[in-house]
């Protein structure tokens, strides 16, 4: 087996060199443009000049969005609330502030577009979604549609906008959490053309269904104006997402930006266990039909399958080549993030819980054979103790690798803005050959899921991950430092700039 490792390696190192030669050529291409167009100023001549907006805007307009919440005494934003169509309307104003024109869809996303030098040529979309978890922080989403909007706000002041020769158009996905109806990406799956039609039918909590939902905001909430919202994958160039890492790694490595090649595939269970309701005191031990034992011995079940699901699978998902420091604490992550029961009293022993489960990992694979494990193991425990349970897959991605050209431009365009702000200054060097390994921005896998996954349907994809502190998110603790967005900021402005120097990128 001795000469088909050495083969791998080699492959790898050849992939490995050939991907590094096209980011430096990307860097000394770039490098060139800025001494002739004057993109490369001092940074106290043309950062520091939009400082105002790259990071302070963006970081006041952050905690403005922040304080839109539905709820008194913390965040949250879901599908088509009251809170998610006032943040929509203040997104609109902010886009139509940076000079773009803007609508809302059929399904809530609100869409800026810059038409730039060619109306009829496809489009650069880039954004992220304006909903929120439950007691969420002010950077999940968020910090991608305003990072965007500020980017293009500059972008326009330069002069340069009317000379981009594609499109560019921002949106405000409507949903992407799934908090409400336990269905994610309904407004990025809308643009893709992934949008289900059942998923009209999918009823939250109150028994509201999404088409409902969507007629109750004045939306006509049926299966053809959603299919009208699709985009023809001919008429875009690609989406690019910039997002809270949500994870640690970046603050572990010291550096302000990363790049996402690989985004985790999720599943999302519904399971239901119905038993015997009775009163606490009076049905014996050994005669109750009780299905929160159940519940509780499922959870637990499910916890031992996913701490150990590489051994139970023979081993054979832990060879992935999408090495990534993200995955180091393994290859799978499990959740029970929900449980309900019914009728919620003390003195009463229950008559159904309700819980979900939340499977992820990059090995699609693994993923299928650890649902089925949960699956049949709930449904053994249940038999067990004489109790009825369903499971339902609410939600199922695959997934997705993000394009390397847009990758390749992402990364030069992160070390750029690294390079160029004096607070990074310290973390990246000069572009040196022998530091390649070291100053370029790390590339990451997520496990958590963007939108970016849904519009990998529609095209390729790119994403940049900015740190937040101790890596936390979904939290009112979830935090970015200002300098930290106005790299980002930057960056996607870099970005940009170079889609304006060459476009062949797009095509490989």
């Amino acid at each position: 087996m001795a000469p088909v490792v050495c083969f791998g390696a080699l492959v790898v190192a050849l992939v490995f060199t050939l991907r590094t030669c096209h980011v430096v050529a990307l860097l000394t291409e770039a490098s060139s443009r800025q001494s002739f167009s004057g993109w490369g100023m001092q940074e106290t001549d043309y950062n520091m000049r939009y400082q105002a907006l790259l990071r302070d805007e963006v970081v006041a307009r952050l905690k403005q969005l922040g304080n839109v919440s539905d709820a008194n005494d913390f965040l949250q934003r879901t599908f088509l609330s009251p809170a998610a169509v006032k943040a929509g309307h203040l997104i609109e104003a902010w886009m139509q502030d940076a000079g773009l024109l803007t609508w809302v869809d059929d399904i809530g996303n609100v869409h800026g577009r810059l038409e730039g030098a060619n109306v009829s040529a496809p489009a650069l979309l880039l954004g992220s979604h304006l909903d929120t978890v439950i007691d969420a922080g002010y950077y999940d989403g968020a910090l991608g549609i305003l990072t965007a909007i500020a980017a293009v706000k500059v972008l326009n002041r330069e002069g340069k906008s009317h000379l981009f020769p594609h499109p560019i158009e921002i949106i405000a996905f409507s949903d992407e959490e799934g908090v409400r109806f336990q269905t994610t990406f309904l407004g990025s799956q809308a643009v893709a053309g992934t949008f289900q039609p059942h998923m009209l039918d999918v009823a939250d909590k109150r028994g509201i269904t999404v088409g409902a939902a969507l007629q109750s905001a004045s939306f006509e909430g049926t299966v053809e104006s959603v299919d009208k919202l699709k985009y023809d994958p001919a008429s875009v160039w690609g989406y690019v997402e910039v997002h809270i890492e949500q994870g640690p790694v970046l603050e572990a490595q010291g550096l302000p930006l990363g790049v996402v090649e690989a985004i985790a595939g999720q599943t999302r269970l519904m399971v239901t266990i119905r038993g015997s309701q009775g009163h606490a005191g009076t049905v014996p031990m050994n005669l109750r039909k009780d299905p929160m034992p159940a519940a509780a011995q499922s959870i637990v079940a499910i916890e031992q399958l996913c701490t150990h699901s590489e051994k139970a699978s023979g081993g054979s998902h832990g060879t992935s080549t999408m090495s990534t420091a993200a995955n180091s604490a393994g290859s799978i992550v499990c959740t029970v993030g929900e449980i309900h029961s019914w009728p919620g009293a003390s003195n009463v022993i229950p008559g159904e819980v309700i819980f979900t489960v939340d499977v992820r990992t990059k090995d699609d694979s693994l993923r299928e054979h650890t649902v089925v494990s949960i699956e049949h193991s709930i449904q053994t425990i249940c038999k067990g103790r004489g109790v009825s349970c369903t499971i339902e897959r609410k939600h199922e991605a695959a997934a997705m690798s993000c394009g390397p050209g847009l990758s390749d431009r992402l990364q030069a365009a992160a070390l750029t803005a690294m390079q160029e702000l004096h607070p990074f200054r310290r973390s990246v060097s000069m572009v040196d050959e022998s530091q390649y390994d070291t100053i370029f921005a790390p590339m990451l896998v997520s496990g958590a899921g963007h939108d970016a996954m849904a519009m990998s349907h529609l095209t390729q994809v790119g994403m940049l991950f900015v740190r937040c502190t101790g890596g936390i998110s979904h939290s009112p603790a979830e935090h970015v430092l200002d300098d930290d967005i106005w790299a980002s900021s930057l960056a996607l402005l870099r970005f940009m700039e170079g889609v304006l120097g060459d476009l062949s990128f797009l095509n490989m």
